[in-house]
């Protein structure tokens, strides 16, 4: 079976789609899964712990100061679990998991817990459509919580509309895929550059680009979910380390190059999203330049070619490189994969207000060097964009 040797932490809350979490343990458990089941006080006047017991052949928790008191329970409850599964998950729950409130067991358990999370939003469509709704939901995701969309239905309140928790056949098949993904890259090892470089003029004036890192952050993140062992190696960002990466900081090109050369070994993919400054000055000032004169020159020097040099040193690895241009977006990304002895290119519009550097949404296309295809992607989040990414980079490698 497919979820055979997996555990699934069962989050129920107070909405009237609590009644299908029974059929979304029975799901589970004939997949082969082991299901633990933790309810809020609310959740308990639409079904009874009693029958989510017997399904699961587990206790049901519903309470912080219940149980065992030697044990600190929200740590203890989730402690073997694969996965967190909030089905279904109420406008109220939302708004405490997305903004770290923890008043009850399901919580305290969401903040304890260190693998994915998964939840169903499901309530009333103007509720959900509600500004404030939508603004958890996406503070969720950019943490990385997968949100399974509600669909359009009969509601409980005798309206159609957005809100009604996706049956639970189909909960459970996004389940088996979230798990059998984060599987796919297990035991192997992903280098990954992001961000851009700094090149110094004076102590304190450089030439650089708008990229945030935003992109190859998130590819780290979507890589290390599915198991990978990665490297990020990142120019100068303000994004928090990615959970399960290891993180090498660097700030010029040069120390860029320096750091992918000395990871490239034994790596089974390298992923070149930073946004390199191609050139540098030939003089650095050791000091801040004063206002002095009105002109002054600087000649300016290529800086290492970090993704042709990766090229070069190519020994069965899949090299995956990035492409940001303002016109030809599909005949340059195309010159530039070949040019630079690339496997699969990422290109992208740099001059979109909606995609690209520092924006939290990319369009990008991307280009297999063996398959001889070119897949475009809609506008997305740069999250969602990571996803689909290594979709196409774990097809590349055979591991789909």
């Amino acid at each position: 079976m497919s979820l055979s040797n997996k555990n699934i932490l069962l989050g129920v809350t107070g909405g009237i789609a609590a009644y299908k979490s029974a059929e979304i343990v029975r799901g589970l458990v004939k997949k082969g899964a082991g299901v633990r089941v933790v309810m809020t006080e609310s959740a308990m006047r639409f079904i009874t712990p009693l029958t989510l017991a017997v399904l699961s052949k587990n206790q049901v928790n519903t309470g912080l100061w219940e149980g065992d008191q030697e044990r600190i329970d929200h740590v203890s409850i989730s402690s073997g679990s694969d996965l967190f599964l909030i089905a279904p998950a109420t406008a109220n729950t939302l708004g405490k998991i997305a903004h770290g409130l923890a008043d009850n067991l399901l919580t305290n358990l969401f903040l304890t817990f260190k693998g994915p999370v998964v939840v169903c939003p499901s309530m009333n469509s103007n509720m959900y459509l509600h500004p404030a709704v939508q603004a958890n939901l996406e503070i969720l995701r950019q943490r990385g919580v997968h949100i399974i969309a509600p669909a359009v239905g009969e509601l409980a309140c005798g309206v159609e509309g957005v809100g009604r928790m996706p049956a639970p056949e189909a909960i459970v098949m996004e389940v088996e895929t979230l798990l059998m993904k984060r599987a796919k890259l297990s035991g192997k090892k992903i280098l990954i550059t992001a961000g851009p470089t700094r090149e110094f003029f004076d102590a304190v004036r450089f030439i650089s680009n708008p990229s945030s890192g935003k992109m190859g952050y998130a590819i780290a993140e979507a890589a290390a979910r599915r198991g990978a062992d990665v490297v990020l190696v990142s120019g100068p960002s303000l994004l928090p380390k990615p959970a399960g990466v290891r993180l090498v900081n660097v700030v010029t090109a040069e120390e860029m190059n320096e750091a992918v050369m000395s990871n490239l070994k034994d790596v089974d993919a390298a992923i070149m999203a930073a946004a390199v400054s191609d050139y540098r000055p030939v003089g650095r000032y050791p000091e801040k330049l004063k206002k002095g004169e009105e002109k002054i020159s600087n000649d300016l020097e290529r800086t290492p070619d970090i993704l042709e040099n990766a090229g070069k040193r190519k020994n069965g690895f899949l090299l995956v490189g990035f492409a940001a241009e303002t016109e030809g977006l599909l005949e340059n990304a195309r010159e530039k994969m070949l040019r630079k002895n690339c496997d699969m290119m990422v290109g992208n519009l740099v001059n979109s207000s909606r995609s690209g550097f520092e924006s939290d949404e990319n369009e990008v296309m991307v280009i297999s060097k063996k398959k001889d295809t070119v897949d475009k992607l809609p506008l997305m989040s740069k999250r969602q964009a990571a996803e689909r990414i290594m979709d196409k980079i774990i097809e590349e490698m055979g591991l789909d």
